[in-house]
């Protein structure tokens, strides 16, 4: 389910920053997420996110629904898992829980906000050597509960050879060609969504060896 663009945001005009760093992304003092991780400051208003990536899609991976037993009986909740990103290198995943879906799927895209990432792209595959940020710098791996995945850098062409929620996470971040192979339980969306978000995290996590050349 596609959400558009800075769907359900608050104005910025009408935002009142409570910390530091959104303070100095109204300012203009910081004007993009990579100023932000490299001072250490970690993301506490969604707003900062809409302001530094103004192109932000949301995407809707699943909505299922919960129940927890109570005194009273078994309350009914639904809950969301929403993912965003800019297709161009930036994506965070969320998830939310509410009594009404609208809601969940708020909450859970607020959460995927205060969660995004840059996702570093690249050409890593052997066949391939083009130079463009197409594909992955090199091979990923995550994990969440039951299921495990690997992302593959694939050649120029290839396109997303991958299931359809992940096909989803993947063009969100801007990835266009890949393989990739799961383990587990896959059938468990949550779990193997997050899988796939902790994967893609690594490639800006990681240092690699040209990294120290700079």
């Amino acid at each position: 389910m596609y959400l558009g663009e800075r769907a359900g945001e608050a104005k910025e005009s009408e935002w009142i920053p409570r910390t530091r760093l959104g303070r100095l992304v109204l300012q203009g003092e910081i004007s993009s997420l990579e100023e932000v991780f490299a001072s250490g400051f970690k993301i506490s208003e969604p707003e900062i996110v809409n302001i530094l990536v103004p192109n932000l899609e949301e995407e809707v991976i699943n909505i299922s629904l919960v129940q927890k037993q109570t005194d009273a009986g078994e309350k009914s909740r639904f809950k969301a898992i929403v993912a965003v990103g800019n297709r161009d290198g930036c994506l965070g995943i969320g998830s939310g829980k509410a009594a009404q879906v609208r809601t969940a799927i708020e909450k859970a895209a607020r959460e995927a906000r205060l969660n995004i990432t840059i996702i570093r792209r690249g050409c890593g595959s052997w066949e391939c050597g083009c130079g463009q940020p197409h594909s992955l710098p090199f091979e990923v791996s995550g994990k969440c509960g039951a299921v495990r995945v690997k992302i593959l850098p694939g050649p120029r062409g290839l396109g997303l050879v991958a299931g359809e929620v992940a096909k989803v996470i993947l063009r969100l971040a801007g990835i266009k060609d890949c393989w990739m192979r799961s383990y587990g339980q896959t059938g468990t969306i949550p779990s193997f969504a997050y899988a796939v978000f902790e994967a893609l995290k690594k490639t800006y996590e990681i240092i690699t060896p040209s990294d120290w050349v700079r």
